[in-house]
């Protein structure tokens, strides 16, 4: 009964200046809201990365992945013992119109490709089609979304990577096994790019950009890596095998300054709320001197009115962020509506939210401290003599 007596009477308290309240209580809502939103762009760029197959490798030249590997390695690839099945695929990097198009091309085996990416689900006709036609490209449904390619449209390329202007057709849209699957890339056949290289660009021609091994049952990651790698160790082209996991974090690397930028500013929005809620509490508690002493007088302890104070800075700091949680939300389906071509997933997760609530916590006892401690160091009789 005495906390929840505490409690009305702290809630009471925090609307006594509606205003500034309300104003606070916006803050505090923008603050979490953007806390949020900042950390959930951080976690969205390691997603892709998270839900890498843990049984796939990814197999590059030893230098440099911008050095290919030759065509011969995919058989002795396929001979490690622990290998279920191999594919290879090059970047092929053309531009459809405009620089801002951007989506993934890759030039691929066609007859393993799609058994080695399981999770890409292509229909049988669509496929077979697709393995009949070399100029036939398969375009995952966010790109042919976004573009509104149907079946049978033409998309001309213009190369970066293998020069010349390229026409392709389209036989075939792939859909992701589930929502987390990246439907963005077009798939094309290498054999029709490599026909077209050794006229125009030899020094490409027969070439692989990286190769990628579905493990089978038991094979150990770790263990399969080094034995890829030392088929091809002291030789022209070493290799360099590791998980599909980490291969994707080697691009995240890339951009791990602008990541932990952002984070950065994440936590300094919550120090800057933090500031004004404790200027907000300040200057209630200054307001409220005469009260807190006469409540002193009538025999009320200091951690009494300690309590009290404490309390309405949690009970501003949480409201606030109950409110910034809540808007997150539909901030996130908003904010992933136009930046789909950036981002695999935008959740916000359990984490994230706990982390938010966790940030409200503190911005509402650091906020409460300074006035807790002046409350306790004036003395009742200055308290009444107080001017507010």
């Amino acid at each position: 009964m005495h906390i929840q007596y505490i409690l009305r009477l702290a809630t009471r308290n925090m609307w006594r200046q509606k205003f500034r309240s309300l104003m606070t209580l916006l803050g505090i809502a923008v603050a979490i809201l953007s806390f949020g939103m900042l950390r959930t762009v951080v976690d969205s760029w390691y997603a892709g990365a998270e839900l890498g197959s843990a049984s796939r490798l990814i197999t590059r030249n030893a230098t440099s992945l911008t050095l290919p590997l030759p065509l011969s390695h995919a058989e002795r690839i396929r001979r490690v013992p622990g290998v279920d099945s191999v594919t290879y695929a090059n970047w092929f990097g053309g531009i459809y119109i405009d620089e801002k198009n951007f989506f993934p091309q890759f030039a691929v085996d066609a007859d393993t490709y799609f058994k080695v990416y399981d999770e890409f689900v292509v229909d049988p006709k669509e496929l077979s089609d697709f393995k009949l036609d070399r100029r036939g490209v398969i375009v995952g449904e966010k790109t042919a979304r976004k573009f509104k390619w149907k079946v049978g449209d033409q998309v001309p390329l213009r190369g970066t990577v293998y020069p010349g202007n390229w026409s392709f057709v389209i036989r075939g849209i792939y859909k992701g096994k589930d929502s987390k699957v990246d439907t963005s890339q077009m798939i094309m056949h290498w054999t029709y790019v490599n026909e077209k290289t050794k006229a125009i660009l030899p020094s490409l021609a027969d070439r692989v950009g990286i190769y990628v091994t579905n493990l089978a049952p038991g094979a150990t990651p770790s263990m399969m890596s080094s034995l890829i790698d030392a088929q091809f160790r002291n030789s022209v082209s070493e290799t360099r095998t590791e998980t599909q996991k980490a291969f994707q974090l080697g691009f995240i690397a890339m951009v791990d300054t602008i990541l932990a930028a952002i984070q950065t500013v994440a936590y300094v929005v919550i120090l800057i709320i933090m500031a004004v809620m404790a200027n907000t509490m300040a200057m209630a508690a200054r307001e409220r001197t005469r009260e807190y002493a006469t409540l002193r007088s009538l025999g009320f302890s200091a951690g009494f009115i300690n309590t009290l104070i404490l309390g309405e800075s949690l009970a501003l700091s949480v409201f606030g962020a109950v409110a910034g949680i809540l808007l997150s939300f539909p901030a996130a389906r908003a904010f992933f509506s136009v930046t789909r071509d950036l981002f695999l997933v935008f959740d916000i997760t359990s984490t994230t939210v706990m982390l938010q609530l966790g940030s409200a916590l503190v911005i509402g006892v650091v906020a409460a401290i300074a006035p807790m401690v002046n409350s306790r160091r004036i003395r009742i009789v200055d308290g009444l003599r107080a001017i507010t």
